[in-house]
C-alpha cells in the first residue's frame, strides 16, 4: 500500500499490490513527485459527497521520501544519502566469527561424544561374557546356567578391573570407601505358571531384592550363595556400578581434560518370558572439572583467548541485536504513521498484509539468531571454564543460530536482480509447496502405519530404538529386498548387504 502510494496520482484509485511494486520502488528517483495534477477522488457516504482534506504538498513529499527511503536496500541508501551499510558489514562479520566459533566447539563436542560412545562399547566388552559387535541388536542368553555365568563373570571383571582394562578406569570413592557393585532382581510378587495344564496365577505387583558387592574385601561384602533367581517370577536383573575416568585426548587440542563419572546399568531383561533374556549396557555420564591437574607447558593462554573470542562474538551479536531491533521498531512506528495518513486522506484502513510489509521478517530472523548465539556463547564459556558441562544444549543453541545466520544471507542475495526474481518466485510458491507437503505427508503416514502393522513385525530391525518398527526402517524393507534379489542373481554373500543396512 505504501509503495503503491509512491507511484499513483492523486486522482487514481490506490491498489494494494505491494509485492509487485518492490522493484519499481527501488528504482524511483528522488525527483519524482508524489502526487500528479488531477481532480481529487470523491466518494459518497449516504447522500453527502465526501472530499478528502487537501494535504500539504511539502508534508506529503517528506512522508513519501521517508517511505521510499525505508524500503531501500543498504546499497541504495548509501547512494542516496551516503549512509554506510553498518548492519550489512556487521552481519557479514558476525557470520564469519560464529562459523569459526561453531567449528571450534564442534571439534570439542565431537571428542566428548566419541569418548562416551567408545567407553560404552568398552563396558560391553568388559562386562558381557562373549559379547561381539553385531548389527542384529542386543546381546542375548538362553539358559539358566548362562545367567549365572554372566553374573559371576561380571563380578570377577569388576573386582579385577585394574588388571583387565587398558583404559584409565577407576572405582568411585565416597567418604573414603569404594562404592559397591549392586545387583538387584525384580520379580512378580506371586507367580504360579503351569503351561502343561494351561493354568497360571500371577500377582502383577513387583518386588525388588538387592545385594552389594565391593571391589575389595570388607566386612560388608556379601556373596551370591543365597542370592538365587526364580525364573518363573523373574522380570529383570539390574546391575549398577560407577566408574571414573579422564578424557586425556583433549590435551592434544590445547584443552584441559575433563573428569567423567560413568553410572553404568547392566540389564538382563526377562519381561517377555520367551526363553530369551536380552542383555544390554546403559550409562549416564557426569562431566566435571578435575580437582587437581597439571599440564606441562600449558599456561592457560589458549583458554583465555577462546574466552576472549567468545566475548567478541557476544558483543557482535549484541550490536546486531540492537541495530535490528531499532529497525523493527522504526518500521512499526512508520506503519502506524502511514495508517493514520492513509485513513485521513483516503478514508481507508490498511489491511493486515499491508501492515506486515513494514515488519521486516529478515530482521526478526537475525534477532532470534543473535539471542541464540549469545546464549550458546555464554554456555560455551561455562564449558571452557569448567563451570558446567551441558554440551548438548550448547550445541543445539549454536547450531540453530548458525543455521539461521546463513539462511539470512538469502536477504542479501535479493539485492541482485536475478536472485531477487528467484526469491520472489519462491515466496509466491511457498503456500502451494506447503499444501503439497501436507498431501504427501498424509500419503506417507498412511504408508507408514500400514507398513508398521503388516511388515513391521517381520523386519530384522523391528526392535531398533526400543520400538516395534521405526518409520526409517520401512523404506529399508524394499531396499533390502531389491539388494537381496540382485546379490542372489550375482551369487554374492547376503551378509555384505546386511552390514550396510
Amino acid at each position: 500500500m505504501a509503495r503503491t502510494l509512491m507511484h499513483r496520482a492523486g486522482g487514481r484509485r490506490i491498489t494494494t499490490a505491494i509485492s509487485s511494486e518492490r522493484s519499481a520502488v527501488y528504482s524511483m528517483e528522488e525527483s519524482e513527485p508524489l502526487l500528479a495534477a488531477g481532480p481529487q477522488p470523491r466518494r459518497l457516504i449516504g447522500r453527502a459527497p465526501w472530499r478528502p482534506p487537501c494535504p500539504d504538498s511539502k508534508a506529503v513529499e517528506d512522508f513519501r521520501r521517508r517511505l521510499k527511503y525505508y524500503f531501500m536496500n543498504p546499497c541504495q541508501k548509501y547512494r542516496a544519502r551516503g549512509r554506510k551499510p553498518w548492519k550489512l558489514m556487521l552481519q557479514i562479520l558476525k557470520i564469519a566469527i560464529i562459523t569459526v566459533q561453531l567449528v571450534s566447539f564442534g571439534l570439542s563436542n565431537e571428542m566428548m561424544v566419541t569418548f562416551k560412545e567408545e567407553n560404552l562399547l568398552t563396558f560391553r566388552h568388559l562386562f558381557l561374557k562373549g559379547y561381539r559387535d553385531s548389527w542384529q541388536g542386543a546381546h542375548a542368553i538362553y539358559s539358566r546356567a548362562d545367567v549365572y555365568d554372566h553374573i559371576y563373570y561380571l563380578i570377577s571383571r569388576y573386582r579385577n578391573l585394574q588388571n583387565v582394562t587398558v583404559g584409565n578406569l577407576a572405582y568411585e570413592r565416597v567418604g573414603g570407601t569404594f562404592t559397591p557393585l549392586t545387583i538387584c532382581k525384580v520379580l512378580y510378587r506371586k507367580s504360579s505358571v503351569d503351561p502343561g495344564n494351561d493354568t497360571f496365577d500371577i500377582d502383577p505387583h513387583t518386588e525388588k531384592d538387592c545385594i552389594s558387592i565391593y571391589s575389595v574385601p570388607s566386612g560388608n561384602n556379601k556373596t551370591l550363595t543365597n542370592f538365587s533367581f526364580d525364573f518363573k517370577r523373574l522380570l529383570s536383573v539390574n546391575v549398577y556400578l560407577t566408574l571414573k575416568t579422564i578424557n586425556l585426548q583433549t590435551v592434544r587440542h590445547h584443552e584441559l581434560p575433563d573428569c567423567y563419572d560413568f553410572h553404568i546399568t547392566i540389564i538382563f531383561d526377562n519381561r517377555a518370558h520367551s526363553g530369551k533374556i536380552n542383555v544390554d549396557v546403559k550409562n549416564k555420564v557426569r562431566i566435571y572439572e578435575c580437582r587437581d591437574w597439571n599440564v606441562e607447558g600449558n599456561s592457560g593462554k589458549i583458554d583465555y583467548l577462546l574466552v576472549l573470542f567468545d566475548s567478541v562474538v557476544i558483543l557482535a551479536c549484541l550490536a546486531s541485536l540492537i541495530l535490528c531491533s531499532r529497525s523493527v521498531i522504526k518500521g512499526i512506528q512508520l506503519q502506524f504513521e502511514f495508517g493514520t495518513f492513509y485513513h485521513t486522506f483516503y478514508n481507508k484502513a490498511l489491511s493486515v498484509s499491508d501492515r506486515l510489509e513494514f515488519v521486516n521478517g529478515w530482521y526478526i530472523l537475525i534477532i532470534v539468531s543473535d539471542v541464540l548465539t549469545m546464549a550458546g556463547s555464554v554456555m560455551k564459556i561455562g564449558i571452557q571454564t569448567k563451570c558446567q558441562s551441558n554440551y548438548d544444549v550448547c550445541s543445539i543453541l549454536l547450531g540453530t543460530a548458525t543455521m539461521l545466520s546463513w539462511v539470512g544471507v538469502i536477504r542479501y542475495l535479493g539485492f541482485f536482480k536475478k536472485y531477487n526474481i528467484l526469491i520472489l518466485t519462491l515466496r509466491a510458491a511457498f503456500p502451494n509447496v506447503i499444501r503439497f507437503c501436507c498431501c504427501v505427508a498424509m500419503i506417507y503416514l498412511g504408508y507408514c502405519f500400514c507398513g508398521w502393522i503388516v511388515l513391521g513385525p517381520y523386519h530384522d530391525k523391528k526392535h531398533a530404538q526400543g520400538q516395534r518398527m521405526s518409520f526409517w526402517a520401512l523404506p529399508k524393507l524394499r531396499e533390502f529386498s531389491e539388494k537381496r534379489k540382485k546379490f542372489r542373481r550375482q551369487n554374492c554373500d547376503l551378509s555384505i548387504v546386511k552390514k550396510h543396512l
